[in-house]
């Protein structure tokens, strides 16, 4: 397994050395440097390439959200705070997770892992067919433990739900950690369209379509009032085609 570059931003000693043991004891995770503050951090990512930031909420000067916020190239982080109610927030910025002081080893593993299965999915679970297929006749996803190829004209529709994606199929259902966002990236812009922040369908799957709906056999999915404009001139274009 690759290892993970990390970084510690955190103002607290005995905070920040405990999350230092922590990170030495997890074997594919090499720590880049342990900060006391974000001046410090941001020096060293503009020096070094860090995979995921372990980032404290309260901070002197700068604050750790309002410092994930102005990075130009944001790594995955997870935010580490004493205090709950900044758990939206860290939450709305997309974070990994977000840990609550003090901090036992097995949660900070699950973040970890969490972390680690979202790099895997952003590398290694949407694999475009090579270039001399043509636009990718298919994806590659995992699916438990294996990774799957699928078909793209057999897939109907894309669900997507937070970190999570599921992919239905003319065969079967394949749930997979995924961002909706990167496997979308994937996808010919010519075959797929997206209707909702939910859903993404196959162009050739669609039986029918109602005034806020798309049908697909016998499931209905909505057309959200962001895409409605986007759907329609995509389907205006294919009839002209």
């Amino acid at each position: 397994m690759k290892k993970i570059n990390c970084l510690i931003v955190e103002d607290e000693p005995l905070a920040r050395n405990l999350l230092i043991e922590y990170v030495k004891k997890v074997p594919y995770l090499h720590l880049v440097d342990a900060c006391p503050n974000a001046m410090a951090a941001m020096e060293v990512l503009r020096q070094q390439t860090v995979d995921l930031l372990f980032l404290d909420i309260q901070m002197p000067e700068i604050t750790g959200t309002t410092l994930f916020k102005i990075l130009p190239k944001k790594p995955l982080v997870i935010f580490t705070t004493a205090y709950s109610e900044y758990a939206i927030e860290g939450f709305e910025l997309d974070a990994v997770d977000y840990l609550l002081k003090p901090i036992p080893f097995e949660r900070f593993l699950k973040a970890v892992e969490k972390a680690s299965s979202r790099l895997l999915s952003q590398t290694d679970l949407s694999i475009p067919a090579p270039a001399t297929e043509s636009q990718s006749q298919y994806v590659f996803v995992k699916d438990g433990n294996k990774l799957v190829r699928v078909f793209l004209d057999d897939i109907l529709y894309i669900e997507g739900l937070k970190d999570y994606v599921t992919l239905h199929t003319r065969q079967q259902k394949i749930t997979t950690l995924q961002r909706m966002k990167n496997l979308e990236e994937q996808l010919p812009a010519d075959r797929f369209i997206r209707i909702h922040n939910s859903y993404i369908v196959h162009v050739k799957a669609i039986d029918a379509v109602h005034k806020n709906e798309v049908q697909i056999g016998q499931t209905m999915l909505p057309i959200s009032d962001t895409y409605r404009k986007i759907f329609r001139e995509f389907i205006e274009r294919k009839q002209m085609g």
